[in-house]
C-alpha cells in the first residue's frame, strides 16, 4: 500500500508541475461560488441569444397592434411594445446582437491584433516597438465615440450597397438580417479595442523575454515564432484572461451606447441599447414601465456579472507584488 502511494506521489507532483499557472487559476476560480454563478449567468444569457430562434416563442418583428403596450402576462412574460411585439423575444434577440458584437470585436481586435502587436513590440523592441506604440497612442488620443461615428457614417453606405448587390446575386437577405450593422459596428470597435491589450501584452513580454528559459530557447536555435507562441505567449496569458473578462463588459456597453445614440444597430434588428433609446422617457416609465425596466434590468445584470467575474478572475490570475509564476503556482496549490 505504501509502495503504491510512493509511486503515485511523483506522478501527482509531475501533474501539478505540468499545469500552467493560469490553468490552475481557472480551476481555482471554478471552485468559487461567485465565479461559478457569474459564468452560469453569462452562459445562460449568451446561450439564449445564440439560440434565439429556437428558444423564443415569437419572431422578433412579429407585430400585433391589438396587443400593443400590454403589461406582463403568461403569453408575454415581459409584456409587449408599442407595435405589439413580444418584449422577451426582442430582449433575447438583443442579447444575440451583444454576443455577435462582443465576440467578433474581441477575437479580431483585442485577441488577434492586440496580442500579436504586443508580442512583436515587447519582444523585438526598438523601431517595431516605437512604431506600434505610437500608432496605438494616436488612435487612442481621440475620443472613441466620435471616431466610431465618422467610420460608421463613411463606411456603412458603400458596405450596404455592396451587400444589396450580393443579395441580388445569391438571392439571400443580408441587409434585413442586420449583417451590415453587425459588420460595420464590429470593424469600428475593433479599430480602437486593440491598443489596450497590446500595451498590456507588451509590458508582460518585456519581463518574460529576460527569463533564462527564453535565453535557453535562443541558444538551442529555436525559431522566433516558436519562442513567441510556445514560450512567451503561455506565460502572459494570465493578465490577458482577466482583461478579456473585463473587456466583454466594455465592448457590450459600447455597442449598447452606440445603439442608444442611434449610430449602432438600426431597426428592426433588436438591440438592448435601441430598446432603451426608444423608451427612455418619463412618460413611458409612468404609463408603461415594462418597456424600459426589462431592457435596463437585463443590461444591468449582464454588465454587473461581467464586472464580478473580472474581479474574481483578478484574485486568482494576477501575480502578487514580487511574486514569480512558480510562487503563484505553489500558492494556488496550497490554498
Amino acid at each position: 500500500m505504501h509502495l503504491d502511494e510512493m509511486q503515485d506521489s511523483p506522478l501527482k507532483e509531475q501533474d501539478h508541475g505540468n499545469r500552467s499557472y493560469w490553468a490552475i487559476s481557472l480551476r481555482r476560480l471554478l471552485r468559487k461560488k461567485v465565479g461559478v454563478v457569474c459564468l452560469t449567468i453569462i452562459a445562460l444569457m449568451y446561450g439564449s441569444g445564440i439560440l434565439a430562434p429556437m428558444v423564443t416563442p415569437y419572431g422578433y418583428n412579429d407585430q400585433n397592434l391589438s396587443m400593443a403596450k400590454q403589461g406582463p402576462s403568461i403569453s408575454h412574460p415581459f409584456g409587449t411594445d408599442r407595435l405589439g411585439r413580444d418584449q422577451m423575444t426582442r430582449i433575447i434577440y438583443g442579447l444575440r446582437t451583444t454576443v455577435i458584437i462582443t465576440v467578433v470585436t474581441l477575437v479580431t481586435g483585442s485577441l488577434a491584433i492586440g496580442i500579436t502587436m504586443g508580442l512583436l513590440a515587447g519582444y523585438f523592441g526598438r523601431y517595431i516597438d516605437t512604431l506600434i506604440m505610437r500608432v496605438g497612442e494616436v488612435t487612442s488620443a481621440f475620443p472613441e465615440i466620435f471616431l466610431v461615428l465618422i467610420i460608421i457614417s463613411t463606411v456603412k453606405a458603400p458596405v450596404t450597397d455592396w451587400a444589396r448587390s450580393v443579395e441580388d446575386f445569391v438571392g439571400i437577405e443580408i441587409v434585413a438580417l442586420g449583417v451590415v450593422d453587425y459588420l460595420v459596428l464590429s470593424i469600428a470597435l475593433t479599430l480602437f479595442s486593440w491598443f489596450g491589450m497590446a500595451r498590456l501584452v507588451r509590458g508582460q513580454v518585456l519581463q518574460v523575454r529576460e527569463n533564462q528559459y527564453i535565453e535557453s530557447a535562443r541558444s538551442i536555435g529555436a525559431s522566433t515564432p516558436r519562442i513567441l507562441f510556445r514560450h512567451v505567449l503561455p506565460n502572459v496569458m494570465g493578465p490577458v484572461i482577466v482583461t478579456v473578462s473585463a473587456g466583454l463588459a466594455a465592448v457590450a456597453g459600447s455597442e449598447i451606447l452606440l445603439s442608444f445614440l442611434g449610430i449602432g444597430i438600426q431597426p428592426p434588428t433588436p438591440s438592448l441599447g435601441l430598446m432603451i433609446f426608444e423608451n427612455g422617457s418619463i412618460s413611458v416609465l409612468r404609463s408603461n414601465p415594462h418597456l424600459l425596466l426589462f431592457p435596463v434590468l437585463t443590461l444591468s445584470v449582464l454588465l454587473f456579472t461581467f464586472n464580478l467575474l473580472g474581479d474574481a478572475a483578478v484574485s486568482y490570475t494576477h501575480l502578487r507584488a514580487h511574486e514569480t509564476e512558480a510562487d503563484l503556482v505553489c500558492r494556488l496549490l496550497l490554498e
